[in-house]
């Protein structure tokens, strides 16, 4: 879930997904990229998969 701030995440096959606050999101864990937008610091809660997180 987006606390604040904004990203996006952009994966090969061209699927791009913008996340904000009050999202709730799901990034699979196939290869793609990923950056904040803007100025404003992006924060965020991950409810699932925390404890694979950049393994």
């Amino acid at each position: 879930m987006v606390i604040s701030g904004v990203c996006t995440a952009a994966f090969p096959d061209g699927e791009v997904a913008t996340m904000k606050p009050g999202d709730i999101f799901f990034v699979p864990s196939r290869p793609h990229d990923s950056w904040v937008v803007g100025n404003e610091p992006y924060v965020s809660v991950h409810l699932l998969g925390a404890d694979n997180y950049t393994k």
